[in-house]
């Protein structure tokens, strides 16, 4: 008896097989997992098998299990009315009710499974199957033919689970086919006579179609297409081909059909080795009408466009990495204006590079180049691409010494880089204002080495001193001449080749925190004040500035050393930061903090009053004696709340010179921000009125799946809607639809428009097109 209960229990797993068979969806490989692993376990696992009774007929040379049957086998269970083996034919029979639950949770379903004791061949009727992750699977019978070939007769396909108000209703979506072979040899399945509906509409109609079994991750064959608008290049169709080459290679071949501009060819080739990967990719076209363009454009000039471009990364070993992101192409907007993935970018840094990091040591070695990709023919100097510079190198080492030095905390820095332009790239020489980076034509270089010493020490009372010490050196390389911008600043360029200077620095903080509490609140009041003392800035405006023209202060940089955000220029004289912070809670929801403070150079020259070439400290509050007072406040509340305010003010009037709040309320139904900016007027910089902007957005999740979204920025000072943007959203668990439309003004009031659209099919994949991939003028 033992024998024969043994071979009923070895139905179950083609039982699984055949349950798992028709699935295109990444959970057959789990259920093709869980049947082996079935197979393997029958010569020792323990066999559990209950029923009303068991009845043997020795005639028919059938044993039966009647009645209530459970069998426990393997990690998996059978339920059934009847259970039956039959040693003649050598056939096992379950009838009635049968369900199937597998060890991973998958649960099979069927009104009756009739299936060989080797496996090979099977036949079950009425077939439903539902896994762990909600895909789902029916049909009204299926046969296993050779152990390999199962079919499906009537099958239905979808990754929507019923609705609970309504289960009699269709899925939102559902792929029927008359017939569903899988071929586990091939690895493929095959529906025949199929079609797609959509909430219990046909959509397509698909004679025959082939996909990849989903036990294979990688399989040749056409993907998804995509879609696009645009007024210059028309509506297009992307149609991408993948091919499998091996493992770990493969080649994507993407053909998009333009109806203004031609066919754009693409090719994608991967690598992946053992400690890294690198990309290849290409793409060309033959434009049909390049006067669909702007005239004298770089768009419209050029008829056979192009470009090649490779990526890379490789673990050298746990701490080095060693990389490059490089593009060439025919002309310097053709990846932007068909939108190469990868490489579309407005601006695209070339450029190879070496990194390094252990324990508190950093190292970076790159080398760099900017493709300014932009609408004007080549050899135009007006234009941002050809005054670009080629940086060679950029290196940066940093490193904290592992144990204490004198008790304190010891660091060192290394920076340099070495800089080529062909033009000399002057300020507001595109009408923008301070939005051009000015840079020398020629070449320079820098290198500079630092190291920083500090220790705290708490006193009684709690009361912080931390004394600092640092020393920076540098040399600096030039082979350029004076450019149009330094006499416009008052700045000159020193006529010296090569330049040495140095910075010593001997520094104090002090920090007393104070507490107060009360029964349901704490709070934490901490005065703060530094002074360093050192030197003034040597060659202070003479040098070049390509790494330090961004400044702005702010609470951020009160309380730096330097306050400069780059080597190029050195804070130097005698210099005190004083402020107060705040740190409080109030009850376990009320969160609040705050800064506010105040600089003053006391000796020596004030490198902020020192001009450059960009004119990096005028008007930024630091350039006289006693500066601008800055602040910042800030409150959050039981993680749905927060605001901040941060502003510059006059040390003398106490007037607004540059301010910032931000709003924002997180909830699951809805989510909002808003934010407000204003500059002063900074003639220096080309801004001769006050700058004003306020923007918003939210996101409101109106019912249990729809979701609809707003952005908005109005221009104040100009008194114009600089941007806004709208968009519609479904989710669930099976089906996603995405509509979106954005709409900008550029700064002689153009308007553009933007429309996208994306539809997700769970298991399937997408459709449609990026937000960005639609535009209209």
């Amino acid at each position: 008896m033992s024998k024969h209960i043994k071979t009923l229990a070895s139905g179950l797993a083609l039982a699984a097989v055949l349950a798992g068979a028709p699935f295109i969806t990444p959970a057959f490989a789990q259920i093709a997992e869980s049947v082996a692993g079935l197979t393997e376990a029958q010569a020792n696992s323990p066999l559990l098998l209950q029923a009303d009774e068991l009845v043997y007929d020795r005639d028919r040379q059938t044993v039966a299990a009647v009645g209530g049957v459970q069998v426990d086998y393997g990690g998996s269970r059978l339920v059934a009315d009847r259970l039956v083996y039959n040693q003649l034919s050598r056939r096992l029979l379950a009838i009635g009710n049968v369900e199937i639950v597998q060890p991973d949770g998958t649960r099979v379903y069927a009104d009756e499974f009739d299936v060989t004791d080797d496996f090979r061949d099977g036949f079950v009727n009425a077939l439903r199957i539902v896994t762990p992750d909600e895909t789902r699977f029916a049909a009204e019978s299926a046969v296993r033919e050779n152990g390999e070939v199962t079919t499906f007769n009537n099958g239905v396909y979808t990754a929507c689970a019923p609705c609970q108000e309504h289960p009699e209703k269709p899925p939102i979506w559902q792929i029927k086919a008359q017939r569903i072979i899988w071929n586990g040899e091939e690895k493929t399945i095959r529906f025949e006579r199929a079609s797609f509906e959509f909430l219990g509409i046909p959509l397509a109609y698909l004679p025959v179609f082939t996909t990849a079994d989903p036990t294979v991750k990688r399989k040749t064959g056409f993907l998804f297409p995509t879609f696009s608008q645009s007024s210059e290049l028309g509506f297009g169709v992307s149609i991408p081909y993948f091919m499998a080459l091996a493992p770990n290679y493969d080649l994507r071949l993407t053909s998009t059909g333009l109806t203004r501009q031609g066919f754009l060819g693409e090719a994608e080739f991967r690598h992946r080795l053992s400690n890294g990967i690198y990309t290849l990719k290409a793409a060309g076209i033959h434009q049909m009408s390049p006067d669909a363009f702007a005239a004298n454009t770089q768009d419209s000039n050029n008829v056979n466009r192009g470009m090649i471009g490779s990526t890379g990364r490789f673990d050298i070993n746990s701490r080095w990495v060693f990389g490059w992101d490089l593009m060439l192409q025919s002309d310097k907007n053709f990846s932007n204006t068909y939108d190469i993935d990868g490489f579309s970018d407005y601006v695209h840094r070339n450029e190879v590079y070496l990194k390094g990091l252990r324990d508190r040591n950093y190292f970076d070695l790159r080398a760099m180049s900017f493709d300014v990709q932009e609408n004007r023919p080549d050899g135009d100097p007006a234009g941002r691409d050809e005054l670009q510079p080629w940086v060679l190198p950029s290196f940066d080492y940093n490193t904290y010494a592992p144990t204490s030095v004198a008790g304190g905390e010891l660091a060192f820095n290394v920076n340099a880089r070495g800089i080529f332009r062909d033009w000399e790239h002057q300020r507001g020489m595109f009408g923008d204002g301070n939005f051009t980076t000015p840079g020398l034509a020629g070449e320079n270089g820098r290198i500079t080495a630092d190291t920083e010493w500090k220790r705290t020490l708490v006193a009684p009372g709690g009361l912080a001193i931390t004394p600092i010490f640092a020393l920076q050196g540098d040399a600096t390389f030039l082979s350029t001449s004076t450019p149009d911008d330094y006499s416009a600043t008052g700045a000159s360029l020193t006529s010296d080749d090569t330049v040495t200077r140095w910075m010593a620095t001997a520094g104090i903080e002090a920090r007393w925190p104070i507490l107060f509490t009360t029964a349901n609140s704490s709070h934490v009041i901490e005065p703060i004040g530094q002074i360093f003392v050192r030197p003034d800035e040597t060659y202070a405006g003479m040098l070049p500035n390509e790494d330090a023209q961004s400044f702005v202060f702010d609470t951020t940089n009160l309380f730096d050393r330097d306050k400069f955000s780059g080597y190029d220029r050195i804070e130097g004289g005698t210099r005190a930061n004083v402020g107060i912070r705040y740190t409080g809670a109030v009850g376990d929801d009320l969160g609040l903090y705050g800064l506010f403070g105040q600089s003053y150079h006391l000796a020596g020259t004030n490198s902020f009053a020192s001009p450059d070439m960009t004119n990096v400290g005028a008007d930024s509050g630091l350039e006289t004696n006693m500066s601008d007072f800055v602040g910042m406040v800030g409150a959050s509340y039981a993680e749905r709340f927060s605001a901040a305010f941060r502003g510059r003010f006059d040390d003398a009037n106490f007037d607004i010179r540059r301010a910032e709040a931000e709003f924002g309320y997180t909830s699951r139904p809805v989510s909002a921000s808003a934010s407000y900016a204003y500059i002063e007027a900074q003639p220096t910089y080309g801004f001769v009125t006050d700058r004003q902007e306020v923007g918003g957005k939210a996101s409101i999740r109106f019912a249990e799946f729809w979701t609809v979204s707003g952005d908005a920025t109005y221009d104040i000072t100009n008194r114009r809607l600089a941007k806004n943007a709208i968009g519609f959203a479904y989710d669930d668990e099976c089906f996603a639809l995405g509509l979106h439309w954005k709409q900008s003004r550029d700064t002689t009031n153009a308007v553009s428009n933007t429309f996208g659209f994306r539809l997700s099919f769970r298991t399937l994949g997408d459709f449609g097109s990026d937000l960005n991939d639609f535009s209209g003028g």
